[in-house]
């Protein structure tokens, strides 16, 4: 799999069945290494190793509806308190970050009410603070570290 813009991990990774499967924290499970799949595990290990957020609190590949279409989102972050604090998309290096994926997940997070928002192909990443009250979002640098 090709380099990613983000910091090296280690990674558990097994031949099965003839394909290359990839380890994942969250899941507790093998999974099938993918190029979107592998953009995945480097946010969820980008999120647990540098900017400290529990385990616990992350959230991988869940079913959401949105109106009667039900959709998977990639990454959630929770709040101790159960609120969301973190909604990730991620795509795979070769697609481009465009209008239609910030569409996307601003669809995803009208059910979801997310403090901030993550896109990324692994080579671009994008970030966002929603202002609710305002009705309008900010872009970022980065995620904040996590806090209680």
């Amino acid at each position: 799999m090709q380099a990613l813009n983000f910091s090296a991990y280690d990674f558990r990774l097994k031949n099965s069945e003839n394909k290359v499967h990839i380890f994942d924290v969250i899941r507790k499970k093998f999974v099938v290494l993918q190029p979107e799949e592998w953009v995945r595990q480097h946010v969820v290990h980008h999120l647990i190793v540098d900017k400290k957020y529990p385990q616990s609190l992350i959230n991988v590949e869940k079913q959401l509806t949105i109106g009667r279409i039900k959709k998977r989102y990639d990454v959630v972050v929770f709040k101790p308190d159960g609120s969301i604090a973190l909604l990730v998309e991620c795509k795979s290096p070769s697609i481009k970050i465009n209008q239609q994926v910030f569409d996307q997940i601003a669809r995803y997070n009208m059910q979801l009410n997310a403090t901030y928002l993550m896109v990324t192909n692994g080579l671009d990443h994008y970030y966002c603070e929603m202002d609710y009250t305002e009705e309008k979002y900010r872009f970022l640098q980065a995620i904040p570290d996590f806090s209680r």
